[in-house]
């Protein structure tokens, strides 16, 4: 059970049966038709935070810290498109995420993530079919902490897997909104004009998250663009991140996945290009 971490008494995903899990869900499905984002004020309890924090700051000097230029979509530059075009467009990237193979069984957050209700939870909440929903079969990025140090953000881009849960851990003194455009592009249409517009400094489209400690975030990070505003003062920025995708047996791509973790496995190897629709990674 996760009372020790998790208001069920507000969010039943441990009594799917009960009235109140309905609501739940009813509630969740509107905002994600709304926007493609939902919010979860308080899903941790202040005892559940305690802990996260602890092994948040325990596990933070194991963050591969990486500084390079990236495009939005983790890809390398491409010289057939012209210069302006997103995929050839690159920015300043320095930012830090603790590895999946530092939560074991009895972490806080991979307890959360492999607690029996929490999958059928997401997935109620997304609306996804049983056999269209799983959780992310990658080694080294399935349950993650973001590490966001003073100065630190992280520029626009798309996620690899199509649904990201997020849970704030900790918040920097300052700084460090989440910005975003829902549903920017679909598995059928990459929408590169739209993207570049906001590239180029078009704000109109754009919605911005202050979360807080113990919030869980449930989001399309593969068809919304999004960014993390840098972070000001000494105190680090902590998210940590649940991954589910469409494709079982999905992993990271081995581009991305080298420059977010700092190595690549064999899996990661093996399973190249392994998902369901053909966007760019």
């Amino acid at each position: 059970m996760l009372v020790d971490l998790v208001d069920l008494g507000r969010y039943p995903i441990d009594r799917r049966d009960s009235p109140a899990y309905e609501r739940l869900i009813g509630d969740i499905r509107r905002e994600m038709d709304q926007d493609g984002c939902a919010v979860l004020p308080g899903f941790v309890h202040e005892a559940g935070l305690q802990q996260l924090l602890k092994e948040a700051d325990a596990v933070a000097p194991k963050a591969h810290r990486s500084f390079n230029r990236t495009n939005a979509y983790f890809t390398k530059d491409d010289p057939r498109f012209g210069i302006a075009h997103p995929i050839r467009r690159f920015y300043e990237r320095s930012n830090a995420f603790v590895p999946a193979d530092n939560f074991r069984a009895s972490s806080p957050l991979r307890r959360i993530y492999e607690f029996e209700g929490f999958l059928p939870f997401i997935r109620d909440a997304l609306n996804e079919p049983f056999d269209r929903f799983f959780r992310y079969d990658d080694p080294l990025a399935d349950v993650i902490i973001n590490v966001v140090e003073e100065g630190q953000g992280f520029p626009w881009h798309f996620d690899t897997n199509n649904y990201t849960v997020t849970l704030a851990i900790q918040n920097g003194e300052e700084g460090g909104a989440f910005e975003y455009v829902p549903n920017l592009r679909t598995p059928q249409e990459e929408n590169f004009e739209k993207v570049a517009a906001v590239l180029d400094g078009n704000m109109g489209l754009v919605r911005q998250l202050h979360l807080q400690p113990g919030d869980l975030q449930i989001f399309r990070g593969r068809y919304s663009l999004h960014r993390v505003a840098p972070v000001a003062g000494p105190r680090p920025r902590y998210v940590g991140i649940f991954s589910f995708v469409e494709a079982q047996g999905m992993c990271g791509g081995v581009e991305r996945t080298r420059q977010l973790y700092g190595r690549v496995l064999r899996q990661h190897r093996e399973r190249e290009g392994l998902r369901s629709d053909e966007l760019l990674d």
